[in-house]
């Protein structure tokens, strides 16, 4: 491992670790965890499932929107590796798309028009409770080498942990609560999202790093400010003008 990728694999861990303690984001700290996959693991982007209470799945986070939007695909059309991922409570490796094409015909045609060619998907769990998937998407043909699949799912298994925060003393109805509240929370990010897009002319990918910013220069959580934003007691226009008034 070279090490500028150890640093990074540090970093992801740390983050993850960080997020044990209270008062942590759970949507931000699924987001940086689909950005540290992209970043790590020897794949183009990443996402994320998690199932609410009645175990149906929904997309909570993603590297690129270009991957929010195939994992919405998987959902609507109720095909594709991470659904059978978090159905079996096992990886799913598919190294070539283009050959899977009778098992999940529309979900392979939809992931190849995209650019993607190879996928692969880790359950993310905590001891016999499937929470959802972590999707790993490749821009070319070939399995994930043997340490970014254990990597991934390492990672995958202390987010786990941190969406629940306490692996021991964690019940059924904790996990539900959890995760509720990360969809939620998803919900109104997509909102806030799509009203920086729509104010300051930029893409959705933008407009959320536009709100990290923010978020981050003033010390809240990322959901608080996207709810402000909603609300409209925080104007969008602000978030655009401090992002364009700092560099790069």
């Amino acid at each position: 491992m070279s090490p500028s990728r150890e640093r990074q694999v540090t970093a992801s861990f740390v983050a993850l670790a960080d997020s044990l303690v209270d008062g942590f984001d759970v949507v931000d700290l699924l987001i940086g965890l689909t950005q540290s996959c992209a970043q790590i693991l020897d794949i183009a982007s990443a996402g994320l499932l998690l199932a609410d209470q009645r175990r149906v799945l929904h997309v909570v986070a993603a590297s690129s929107e270009a991957t929010r939007d195939l994992e919405l695909f998987q959902l609507q059309r109720d095909q594709g590796p991470c659904l059978d991922c978090y159905r079996t409570g096992t990886p799913v490796s598919v190294p070539d798309l283009s050959e899977q094409a009778d098992v999940w015909p529309s979900f392979a045609r939809a992931a190849l028009s995209a650019g993607f060619m190879s996928v692969h998907a880790v359950p993310m769990r905590l001891r016999d409770n499937v929470l959802g998937t972590l999707g790993l998407f490749g821009s070319r043909v070939g399995s994930l080498n043997e340490e970014d699949l254990r990597l991934a799912q390492a990672l995958a298994h202390v987010a786990s942990v941190s969406i629940v925060q306490n692996k021991i003393l964690a019940d059924a109805g904790v996990v539900t609560e959890q995760l509720q509240l990360a969809l939620s929370s998803r919900v109104v990010l997509e909102q806030a999202k799509g009203s920086i897009a729509q104010r300051g002319d930029v893409s959705t990918d933008a407009a959320f790093e536009v709100l990290r910013r923010y978020a981050r220069d003033h010390n809240q959580r990322l959901t608080d400010v996207a709810s402000a934003v909603v609300a409209r007691t925080l104007p969008a226009s602000l978030l655009i003008d401090h992002a364009r008034s700092r560099p790069s």
